[in-house]
Protein backbone atom coordinates (compact mmCIF):
# COMPACT_ATOMS: atom_id res chain seq x y z
CA UNK A 1 0.00 0.00 0.00
CA UNK A 2 0.75 3.29 -1.05
CA UNK A 3 2.30 5.99 1.86
CA UNK A 4 -0.91 8.12 2.39
CA UNK A 5 -3.35 5.65 1.32
CA UNK A 6 -6.53 5.76 3.15
CA UNK A 7 -7.19 2.62 4.90
CA UNK A 8 -11.07 1.39 5.63
CA UNK A 9 -11.49 1.02 9.33
CA UNK A 10 -13.76 -2.50 8.97
CA UNK A 11 -13.46 -3.65 5.42
CA UNK A 12 -16.93 -5.35 6.44
CA UNK A 13 -20.48 -3.45 5.81
CA UNK A 14 -19.78 -1.29 3.24
CA UNK A 15 -20.66 -0.41 0.02
CA UNK A 16 -18.86 1.10 -3.16
CA UNK A 17 -20.79 4.51 -3.55
CA UNK A 18 -20.29 5.87 -7.41
CA UNK A 19 -21.98 7.84 -9.57
CA UNK A 20 -25.16 5.53 -9.64
CA UNK A 21 -25.19 6.47 -5.70
CA UNK A 22 -24.76 10.45 -6.80
CA UNK A 23 -27.66 9.89 -9.52
CA UNK A 24 -30.30 7.99 -7.09
CA UNK A 25 -29.32 11.21 -4.37
CA UNK A 26 -30.12 13.74 -6.72
CA UNK A 27 -32.93 11.72 -8.39
CA UNK A 28 -34.64 10.20 -5.45
CA UNK A 29 -36.43 12.40 -2.45
CA UNK A 30 -35.57 11.91 1.16
CA UNK A 31 -36.96 8.98 2.28
CA UNK A 32 -37.04 6.99 -0.95
CA UNK A 33 -33.30 7.58 -1.27
CA UNK A 34 -33.08 6.44 2.67
CA UNK A 35 -34.82 3.20 1.59
CA UNK A 36 -32.48 2.91 -1.04
CA UNK A 37 -29.19 2.88 0.62
CA UNK A 38 -30.43 0.60 3.09
CA UNK A 39 -31.57 -1.61 1.16
CA UNK A 40 -27.73 -1.04 -1.28
CA UNK A 41 -26.29 -2.16 2.23
CA UNK A 42 -27.93 -5.33 2.67
CA UNK A 43 -28.16 -6.34 -1.34
CA UNK A 44 -26.29 -9.33 -2.06
CA UNK A 45 -22.93 -7.99 -3.21
CA UNK A 46 -23.04 -10.55 -5.73
CA UNK A 47 -26.69 -9.90 -7.32
CA UNK A 48 -27.18 -6.95 -5.90
CA UNK A 49 -31.01 -8.53 -4.31
CA UNK A 50 -32.10 -8.29 -0.86
CA UNK A 51 -35.42 -9.52 0.72
CA UNK A 52 -37.27 -7.94 3.79
CA UNK A 53 -40.63 -7.57 4.76
CA UNK A 54 -42.22 -4.43 4.95
CA UNK A 55 -42.16 -4.95 8.83
CA UNK A 56 -38.83 -5.31 8.54
CA UNK A 57 -37.91 -2.08 6.75
CA UNK A 58 -40.20 -0.03 8.75
CA UNK A 59 -38.33 -0.65 11.52
CA UNK A 60 -34.64 -0.65 10.18
CA UNK A 61 -35.98 2.69 9.30
CA UNK A 62 -37.65 4.01 11.58
CA UNK A 63 -40.93 4.66 9.21
CA UNK A 64 -44.41 3.77 8.94
CA UNK A 65 -44.74 0.44 6.65
CA UNK A 66 -47.28 2.82 4.78
CA UNK A 67 -44.42 5.10 4.29
CA UNK A 68 -42.17 1.93 3.10
CA UNK A 69 -44.67 1.20 0.12
CA UNK A 70 -44.65 4.99 -0.90
CA UNK A 71 -40.64 4.92 -1.03
CA UNK A 72 -40.74 1.35 -2.56
CA UNK A 73 -43.15 2.41 -5.63
CA UNK A 74 -41.03 5.46 -6.46
CA UNK A 75 -37.91 3.18 -6.15
CA UNK A 76 -39.87 0.94 -8.56
CA UNK A 77 -41.67 3.86 -11.20
CA UNK A 78 -37.93 5.58 -11.31
CA UNK A 79 -36.32 2.58 -12.61
CA UNK A 80 -34.16 2.40 -9.65
CA UNK A 81 -35.05 -0.73 -8.36
CA UNK A 82 -36.83 -4.18 -9.48
CA UNK A 83 -39.14 -5.05 -7.28
CA UNK A 84 -41.01 -8.74 -6.80
CA UNK A 85 -43.64 -8.01 -3.96
CA UNK A 86 -44.49 -10.55 -1.39
CA UNK A 87 -47.20 -13.40 -1.54
CA UNK A 88 -48.64 -12.24 1.84
CA UNK A 89 -48.52 -10.25 4.46
CA UNK A 90 -45.41 -13.22 5.97
CA UNK A 91 -43.82 -13.22 3.02
CA UNK A 92 -40.21 -11.01 2.10
CA UNK A 93 -40.41 -8.89 -1.05
CA UNK A 94 -37.68 -8.95 -3.15
CA UNK A 95 -35.97 -5.72 -3.97
CA UNK A 96 -33.00 -5.97 -6.76
CA UNK A 97 -30.86 -2.77 -7.30
CA UNK A 98 -31.46 -1.22 -11.22
CA UNK A 99 -27.90 -1.95 -12.79
CA UNK A 100 -27.44 1.85 -13.66
CA UNK A 101 -27.46 1.93 -9.67
CA UNK A 102 -25.44 -0.72 -9.23
CA UNK A 103 -21.61 -0.45 -8.33
CA UNK A 104 -20.41 -3.78 -8.50
CA UNK A 105 -20.42 -6.90 -11.22
CA UNK A 106 -23.41 -8.19 -11.32
CA UNK A 107 -23.18 -12.25 -11.48
CA UNK A 108 -25.26 -12.82 -14.29
CA UNK A 109 -29.27 -14.11 -13.45
CA UNK A 110 -29.12 -17.79 -14.63
CA UNK A 111 -30.95 -17.94 -17.56
CA UNK A 112 -29.28 -20.73 -19.47
CA UNK A 113 -30.09 -23.56 -20.30
CA UNK A 114 -30.09 -26.66 -17.26
CA UNK A 115 -29.42 -30.05 -16.86
CA UNK A 116 -32.08 -32.17 -16.51
CA UNK A 117 -31.59 -32.86 -12.86
CA UNK A 118 -31.45 -29.48 -11.70
CA UNK A 119 -34.43 -28.65 -13.82
CA UNK A 120 -36.44 -30.84 -12.55
CA UNK A 121 -35.33 -30.00 -8.76
CA UNK A 122 -36.01 -26.36 -10.05
CA UNK A 123 -39.39 -27.47 -11.11
CA UNK A 124 -40.08 -28.97 -7.81
CA UNK A 125 -38.95 -26.56 -5.73
CA UNK A 126 -41.16 -23.77 -7.19
CA UNK A 127 -44.64 -25.71 -7.42
CA UNK A 128 -44.22 -26.56 -3.89
CA UNK A 129 -46.09 -22.74 -3.55
CA UNK A 130 -44.63 -22.21 0.06
CA UNK A 131 -41.04 -20.75 -1.41
CA UNK A 132 -40.53 -17.12 -2.63
CA UNK A 133 -40.32 -18.47 -6.29
CA UNK A 134 -37.37 -17.57 -7.06
CA UNK A 135 -34.58 -20.31 -8.31
CA UNK A 136 -31.11 -18.31 -8.38
CA UNK A 137 -28.03 -19.37 -8.97
CA UNK A 138 -27.29 -20.27 -5.45
CA UNK A 139 -30.46 -22.84 -5.91
CA UNK A 140 -28.84 -23.70 -9.01
CA UNK A 141 -25.45 -24.22 -7.18
CA UNK A 142 -26.85 -26.54 -4.58
CA UNK A 143 -28.78 -28.44 -6.82
CA UNK A 144 -25.50 -29.37 -9.12
CA UNK A 145 -23.71 -30.15 -5.60
CA UNK A 146 -26.27 -32.47 -5.03
CA UNK A 147 -26.23 -34.19 -8.43
CA UNK A 148 -22.13 -33.99 -8.02
CA UNK A 149 -22.82 -36.13 -4.56
CA UNK A 150 -24.92 -38.58 -6.86
CA UNK A 151 -27.88 -38.06 -4.80
CA UNK A 152 -31.10 -39.11 -6.59
CA UNK A 153 -33.43 -36.88 -7.85
CA UNK A 154 -36.38 -38.71 -5.79
CA UNK A 155 -34.76 -38.39 -2.54
CA UNK A 156 -34.21 -34.59 -3.24
CA UNK A 157 -37.88 -34.13 -4.68
CA UNK A 158 -38.96 -36.26 -1.37
CA UNK A 159 -36.85 -33.66 1.23
CA UNK A 160 -38.52 -30.96 -0.50
CA UNK A 161 -42.12 -32.51 -0.03
CA UNK A 162 -41.60 -33.54 3.62
CA UNK A 163 -40.19 -29.89 4.51
CA UNK A 164 -42.98 -28.06 2.62
CA UNK A 165 -45.79 -30.11 4.54
CA UNK A 166 -43.32 -28.88 7.45
CA UNK A 167 -43.66 -25.34 6.75
CA UNK A 168 -47.52 -25.37 5.80
CA UNK A 169 -48.26 -27.42 9.41
CA UNK A 170 -46.35 -24.24 10.73
CA UNK A 171 -48.24 -21.62 9.09
CA UNK A 172 -51.28 -22.77 9.98
CA UNK A 173 -50.50 -23.87 13.76
CA UNK A 174 -50.07 -19.69 14.37
CA UNK A 175 -46.41 -19.62 12.80
CA UNK A 176 -45.28 -16.77 11.18
CA UNK A 177 -42.12 -17.54 9.57
CA UNK A 178 -40.92 -16.49 6.45
CA UNK A 179 -41.26 -18.56 3.10
CA UNK A 180 -38.91 -20.75 2.02
CA UNK A 181 -36.05 -18.51 0.27
CA UNK A 182 -33.60 -20.83 -1.03
CA UNK A 183 -32.94 -24.95 -1.97
CA UNK A 184 -30.46 -24.84 0.53
CA UNK A 185 -33.24 -24.55 3.20
CA UNK A 186 -33.53 -28.37 2.07
CA UNK A 187 -30.53 -29.75 2.70
CA UNK A 188 -30.93 -31.46 6.30
CA UNK A 189 -33.96 -32.84 4.61
CA UNK A 190 -31.39 -34.37 1.98
CA UNK A 191 -29.48 -35.95 4.44
CA UNK A 192 -32.08 -36.88 6.38
CA UNK A 193 -33.77 -38.84 3.62
CA UNK A 194 -30.74 -40.38 2.70
CA UNK A 195 -30.82 -42.14 5.86
CA UNK A 196 -33.78 -43.17 5.90
CA UNK A 197 -35.96 -43.00 2.57
CA UNK A 198 -39.59 -42.87 2.47
CA UNK A 199 -41.83 -46.08 2.77
CA UNK A 200 -43.45 -47.52 -1.10
CA UNK A 201 -46.36 -44.80 -1.25
CA UNK A 202 -45.38 -41.96 1.21
CA UNK A 203 -44.12 -39.74 -1.73
CA UNK A 204 -47.79 -39.81 -3.42
CA UNK A 205 -49.29 -38.75 0.23
CA UNK A 206 -46.88 -36.05 0.73
CA UNK A 207 -47.75 -34.63 -2.82
CA UNK A 208 -51.27 -34.96 -1.98
CA UNK A 209 -50.58 -33.57 1.67
CA UNK A 210 -48.86 -30.44 0.61
CA UNK A 211 -51.67 -29.65 -2.45
CA UNK A 212 -53.74 -30.01 0.30
CA UNK A 213 -52.24 -27.82 3.19
CA UNK A 214 -51.38 -24.94 0.38
CA UNK A 215 -55.05 -24.45 -0.19
CA UNK A 216 -55.98 -24.23 3.39
CA UNK A 217 -53.30 -22.16 4.02
CA UNK A 218 -54.81 -19.79 1.47
CA UNK A 219 -58.13 -20.10 2.66
CA UNK A 220 -56.34 -18.87 5.60
CA UNK A 221 -55.00 -16.35 4.20
CA UNK A 222 -58.49 -14.84 2.63
CA UNK A 223 -60.16 -15.65 5.81
CA UNK A 224 -57.47 -13.37 7.70
CA UNK A 225 -57.80 -10.20 4.97
CA UNK A 226 -61.90 -10.58 4.73
CA UNK A 227 -61.42 -9.83 8.80
CA UNK A 228 -58.57 -7.26 8.77
CA UNK A 229 -60.58 -5.14 5.79
CA UNK A 230 -64.03 -5.51 7.72
CA UNK A 231 -62.07 -3.63 10.36
CA UNK A 232 -61.00 -1.34 8.76
CA UNK A 233 -64.60 -0.49 6.94
CA UNK A 234 -66.08 0.52 10.44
Amino acid sequence: MLPGTPRLKNSKGWLAAGEGFRRALRLLPDGSFKLFAHLSLEADRRTGRVQATQKELAAALNKSKRAIGIYATDLRQKGVCSIWPAKNQYSKTTFEICDDYWPYQREPWVEKELGGYVAAIRESFIALGCTIGMFGPGDVRTAENFERRGIPLETVQDAMLMGACRKYASWLDGGESAPVGSLAYFEALVAEMQHQPLPPGYREYLNMQVKKLALIREQQLWMKRRVRNAGVNK
